[in-house]
């Protein structure tokens, strides 16, 4: 079964079993007061391609990552307005009023071995809160290592900025790496703990509510409707004309 299908993925959630619901909103709530978030743990490679996930041990060189003409015009005929059109003023009452509206930032951050940790943030955090997560979630937090976005390709370096001021909301997805050769022997050992590894593919799932059940109708018998008495008509026999005594 594709399970990148959002039908697959609805059908495999109904054929989930009670036990293994508890057990999945247990660890995803235990990881949330451990680490002081809500995180979430998947697979970004697709199902179809067969066989473990292999860390390529080439890095993509800095051209690879280079803004293209095709990447410019894509985003232009994205917008639906210029921005430039509009006053200062404008400009800054719509940026507070998307502010207001908006109360978290998701994170997604992606490892070489295609799995992804997801993290929810307030947009007002610095993206330091990333590496503070990260620090704690990773299997060997004591390597060197960096974030970057593409396209182009781009080191965070402003960790005191705020999701909101980099361009992170409502989210973003930014790319991990190890400060050290690909052909590193840390690339081929998993990046992440063994008990946040544990929580990939699960997703919190909320409790059926229970409707309360409806008292049981009284059965009232049918009352009979009350007889009509009739009254007899006293009404004379009329003789017709046209019998003659």
């Amino acid at each position: 079964m594709n399970f990148d299908s959002p039908l697959a993925w609805k059908r495999r959630r109904m054929e989930i079993n009670p036990m293994d619901m508890e057990s999945a909103n247990a660890k995803l709530e235990a990881a949330k007061q451990n680490y002081g978030r809500d995180i979430r743990v998947f697979e970004t490679v697709k199902a179809s391609q067969p066989g473990p996930t292999a860390v390529s041990t080439t890095e993509e060189t800095d051209e690879f990552f280079e803004f293209t003409p095709e990447d410019y015009y894509r985003l232009m005929a994205g917008k639906k307005e210029d921005k430039y059109l509009k006053t200062k003023k404008i400009r800054e009452a719509e940026t507070m009023a998307r502010r207001s509206r908006t109360t978290k930032a998701v994170i997604r951050v992606r490892f070489p071995d295609g799995i992804t940790l997801q993290a929810t943030f307030h947009p007002s955090e610095p993206l330091q809160s990333v590496f503070d997560l990260l620090n704690k979630v990773l299997a060997r937090p004591e390597l060197s290592y960096y974030l970057y976005t593409t396209p182009p390709k781009k080191q965070i370096k402003d960790t005191n900025q705020n999701f909101f001021d980099a361009g992170f909301v409502p989210g973003a997805i930014v790319h991990f790496s190890y400060d050290l050769p690909r052909d590193d022997d840390s690339y081929s050992s998993p990046f992440l703990r063994e008990d946040v590894m544990s929580l990939n593919g699960l997703e919190l799932v909320p409790e059926p509510t229970k409707q309360p059940a409806e008292p049981a109708s009284e059965t009232v018998p049918a009352i009979p409707p009350p007889a009509v008495e009739r009254k007899p008509t006293d009404k004379k026999a009329i003789k017709p004309k046209w019998l003659k005594m």
